[in-house]
């Protein structure tokens, strides 16, 4: 279905997209910091089964709808910076409680809960939306036939590649972690940095104004 110098050549323009710091990478290194890796993996398993429905919308010609209204990608983009914003307020106004708990005392979280919030992070990130629509329709050969198939293939290359790197980020991020455990002052400090993260990445999807382009 693909040449070898086309699946190449896919591959390195997703290794290098994905590599450059956005939505996922800001997410889950927030995640990780303030969670330690089970946050984190959990965090990466949402992101990808909501960009995997990305991918799946993109490849049955839903994205192209949204490509072609302002106002359905802008909700979209909006809606997923604030609920970016949101995760850093909280991560921020509960730091204390992150900091307490890492330090020995009992708290636990919803592995779902975490797992839904990467999720939404995943299908409203606007990077995402602008890769796939701009990005993966120039790959598809039109005389191999099966477009919408070759689009997922190619859309689920991106997310392999994306939840690979993510997971090296969850590693570094929770050994940081480890590192700031040692202090609970430091606790704190490593949760209010990854709430920040997460507001600072939220404020700036909020502005950008750049609309994916179409093939």
């Amino acid at each position: 279905m693909f040449s070898v110098e086309t699946l190449t050549t896919f591959i390195v323009a997703a290794f290098i997209m994905v590599v450059i710091p956005g939505p996922t990478v800001l997410f889950t290194i927030g995640r990780a910091m303030a969670l330690g890796k089970l946050g984190g993996f959990l965090s990466i398993l949402g992101t990808a089964v909501g960009s995997i429905l990305l991918v799946v919308g993109v490849a049955l010609g839903v994205g192209t709808v949204i490509a072609h209204s302002v106002v359905l990608f802008t909700i979209v983009k909006v809606l997923g910076a604030g609920y970016l914003v949101f995760l850093g307020i909280q991560a921020i106004r509960h730091r204390k409680d992150a900091a307490r708990a890492i330090a020995g005392a009992q708290q636990r979280r919803s592995g779902f809960r975490l797992f839904s919030e990467g999720f939404v992070v995943g299908i409203t990130n606007p990077k995402s939306i602008a890769f796939f629509l701009a990005i993966l329709p120039q790959f598809v050969d039109l005389r191999a036939g099966a477009v919408p198939m070759q689009l997922f293939i190619l859309g689920a290359i991106v997310v392999i590649i994306g939840v690979a790197c993510d997971a090296l980020w969850v590693l570094l991020a929770s050994a940081a972690r480890e590192w700031f455990g040692r202090s609970p002052r430091r606790l704190e400090v490593m949760g209010a940095t990854g709430g920040g993260l997460m507001i600072a990445l939220g404020a700036f999807l909020l502005i950008w104004s750049e609309k994916p382009a179409t093939a």
